[in-house]
C-alpha cells in the first residue's frame, strides 16, 4: 500500500526580513508517515535565491547533512583555525555536506538561477525544538569567491 502527504511551502526570510526563498520539508520522522523503522531522521529542501545568503547559524542539537541539487552553492563554514569554503551543486559534483553541531555555517547561492538544497539533519526538527542560533560572519567577504575544490 502507497501513501502520499502534501508539503507545504514555506517562505522564509532573511535577518532583515526580507525574502530569501522558500523551505520544502520533505520528510520528518515524527510525521508517522513511513513504517517505525524504516525511517530517516528528516529530509527537507530549501531554495536559495540567486545572490543570496541563508544564515549564517548554527545548532547546538542537530548535524546538518547538505547537498545541492540544482544550481550551485558555496558552504562557509566558521571553525577555530578561520572559514572554510566548500562548492556544491551541478558544477561541483553535488557534493555532500556534514555541518556538525556547533559550527557555525551559511549558505550562498553563487549562481544565476535558484539553487536547491536538500537537508538531511539528525535528530529531526521538532516544534519544540529550539535549536536556532544566529552567528554574524562580519569579517568574513561574500562579494568574492575563492572556488577552491574541497
Amino acid at each position: 500500500m502507497f501513501k502520499v502527504k502534501e508539503n507545504p511551502r514555506i517562505l522564509t526570510k532573511d535577518a532583515h526580513g526580507q525574502d530569501n526563498g522558500f523551505l520544502l520539508p520533505i520528510y520528518n520522522v515524527h510525521d508517522d508517515f513511513c513504517d517505525k523503522g524504516k525511517e530517516p531522521q528528516q529530509v527537507y529542501m530549501t531554495s536559495i535565491k540567486p545572490g543570496t545568503i541563508k544564515g549564517p547559524h548554527l545548532h547546538y542539537i542537530r548535524t546538518g547533512f547538505f547537498t545541492c541539487v540544482k544550481g550551485n552553492v558555496r558552504f562557509v563554514l566558521k571553525g577555530d583555525s578561520g572559514y572554510e569554503e566548500i562548492f556544491s551543486g551541478e558544477d561541483f559534483g553535488y557534493k555532500s555536506v556534514i555541518v556538525p553541531t556547533g559550527v557555525p555555517a551559511a549558505l550562498q547561492n553563487i549562481g544565476k538561477v535558484e539553487a536547491l538544497v536538500l537537508n538531511m539533519p539528525s535528530p529531526a526538527w521538532t516544534p519544540t525544538m529550539n535549536d536556532e542560533y544566529s552567528d554574524e560572519f562580519v569579517d568574513f567577504d561574500f562579494t568574492t569567491l575563492n572556488r577552491t575544490e574541497k
